[in-house]
Parts: structure tokens; C-alpha cells; sequence
């Protein structure tokens, strides 16, 4: 693996689609990383945002993007604007919940099948939907591969695997290719601030105290940029009816991400590790069924990542 830092570097191996790109989501952090390796692929993309959300400065930047500004309760408003006949229509929309929120987050499934309804009526013949490593669930120390069982036990899994299984029946009905990504543990630009990476960058940066537990499960970290090469590769090269894990596929314990910040920083012993977290999920996720199926690997190393968003 290089340690190429943008996505283009990998998504300019694939053929520019000249069928449209539907995206939702676009302004949030994985939608950022996607749109910049859509662009990077020079396909023609067209971003659902929200009103007057603050990310959707994120996407400046995209001289040739074309973007929509549309709540979730009014995307079919819009519709006669979408038409993307023979397009593929990525999901990433998720309202911001409570993981144990179960109201709202079955409202986000729902949401998921009024795309996919979406999708058909505007001509799309491919629907990719974006899932979380949250629908495995624990799973110890068996390895993660896409044929795992689901067994989420919060509401956010849960209704991401809903999302899943209603997605891809509806899908079926509605004569759309349907492919489901599960998104594991993605950092980078614009990761949002409470998560454990910017998390210990901060309190190194400030000198900071910060509670850890004993990071002794496994975990799995993918640098942003090609987060949102795979989930292009999928868009190009999956297989309908298939799921994905999304990750890097070099898991080990979280304990060792942490220690690899702390020596970017020139610290040493900098935190200390406290009790195993409880649930304690330990991640050991496949990506081969990705690699075989549409030909990508990620570029970045970890420590090299971190590196860039130093400079940043």
C-alpha cells in the first residue's frame, strides 16, 4: 500500500460513468470524501444537501457540482430535477439520532425506502445504500465478513439493518440493482470532533487530560479519501444484491492507534487506559469480498493520514 493522500490518486483507475450521480448526504463527512472522489472521477454528480446547513460550505470547492438544497421531507419535490436515467443513486442520509433513539431511528429506515422509491421513479437503475458496522453487533473475536449474521443491539444497528434488509426487497420489486455498503470506522477532514481520533489529537494539542478506556478490543481505521474511493468502486464494479464491509482490513487494538498518535505527537505514555468498555466490541472486519469484486485497496496508511491532518 502507498501512501497516496487523495482519493483521486485511486479513483482516476476508474472509467468516468457518463450516467448521472445521485448523492444524499453529500455535505456530511463521508459525503465530502465521496464527492471529492466523484470528482476526482470526473463523473457527473448531482448533491442533495440541506437548507442552509453550515457543511454545505464543505463543498465549495467543486467547481462542476451541481447541488440541490432539499429537507429530507422534500426530496420528491425535487424530483423532476433528478432525472438520471440508466444513473446510480448513492444514500448516505441519516438524520443525527440517539443510538438508542428507536423512534427516530426507524424514521432514518423509512427514509432509506422513500429513496429507494425515489431512485426508481427518477431512473436510476442502481441504488447504493450506506450501511454501519453497528448492524454486526457483537461479534467477539470471529472475523467480520459480509455474510456475518446481523445482530445490532442498539437502535441505531438495528435500524440500519432494517434500512438494509427493506431496501434491498424494495429495490427487487422495483427492478433496481441494489448494493449495501457497511461503513466501519472512517477518520479524516472534517470527522466529527467527539470521536476518539480527533479526540486524542485535541488533548495532545492542548495538553489535555482525556478518559480511555482499556482500548484493548480491535478496530479497524480508513482514512476519508478512500472511504470515498470504495464506495465509488462499488458504484462502478459491485455486484447487485451483494453487501460490503467498508474498511481498511489491518484491524488491531485500538490501544496501538492511540500510541501511533501519541509518537506522531512525540509523546510517550501520554494517556492512561482505564477498564474495558462495556459492550465491548472488538472489530475484525474482511474487506477481500471489496477487493476481489471491484478491485480496490486503500492507499493511505494510518500514521501517514494522521499526518495530513496535522497540516491541516
Amino acid at each position: 500500500m502507498n501512501t497516496a493522500l487523495k482519493s483521486g490518486k485511486f479513483g482516476k483507475q476508474y472509467t468516468s460513468s457518463n450516467h448521472r450521480i445521485i448523492v444524499t448526504g453529500a455535505a456530511g463527512f463521508l459525503g465530502y470524501h465521496l464527492i471529492e472522489a466523484l470528482s476526482e472521477a470526473r463523473c457527473d454528480v448531482t448533491a442533495i444537501v440541506r437548507p442552509k446547513s453550515e457543511h454545505n460550505k464543505r463543498l465549495f470547492r467543486f467547481k462542476e457540482l451541481h447541488c440541490i438544497e432539499a429537507d429530507e421531507d422534500e426530496i420528491e419535490r425535487i424530483q423532476d430535477t433528478l432525472l438520471a436515467d440508466n444513473g446510480c443513486f448513492i444514500h448516505l442520509l441519516w438524520r443525527p439520532a440517539g443510538r438508542y433513539d428507536y423512534e427516530a431511528q426507524m424514521e432514518n429506515a423509512y427514509l432509506t425506502l422513500k429513496a429507494v422509491e425515489l431512485a426508481s421513479r427518477i431512473g436510476c437503475k442502481r441504488f447504493i445504500g450506506i450501511g454501519s458496522q453497528a448492524e454486526y453487533g457483537l461479534t467477539g473475536e470471529e472475523m467480520i465478513e459480509d455474510k456475518t449474521p446481523a445482530k445490532p443491539f442498539c437502535a441505531y444497528g438495528a435500524a440500519k439493518t432494517a434500512a438494509c434488509h427493506m431496501s434491498k426487497r424494495r429495490a427487487r420489486e422495483l427492478g433496481m440493482e441494489w448494493i449495501w455498503g457497511r461503513v466501519f470506522s472512517v477518520y479524516g477532514e472534517y470527522e466529527p470532533e467527539e470521536r476518539i481520533i480527533p479526540s486524542v489529537m485535541k488533548a495532545l494539542e492542548r495538553g489535555d487530560g482525556l478518559a480511555l478506556s482499556s482500548c484493548r478490543q480491535n478496530w479497524d481505521f480508513l482514512y476519508g479519501g478512500d472511504a470515498g474511493s470504495a464506495i465509488l468502486a462499488l458504484a462502478e464494479k459491485g455486484r447487485d444484491g451483494e453487501i460490503y464491509n467498508i474498511a481498511e482490513g489491518e484491524y488491531r487494538p485500538l490501544k496501538s492507534f492511540v500510541e501511533d498518535v501519541e509518537g506522531l505527537y512525540g509523546a510517550r505514555n501520554y494517556f492512561k487506559f482505564g477498564d474495558d468498555p462495556c459492550p465491548f466490541v472488538s472489530l475484525q472486519p474482511s474487506v477481500e469480498k471489496l477487493r476481489r469484486d471491484a478491485g480496490w485497496e486503500p492507499h493511505v496508511r494510518f500514521v501517514d493520514g494522521i499526518k495530513a491532518l496535522m497540516k491541516m
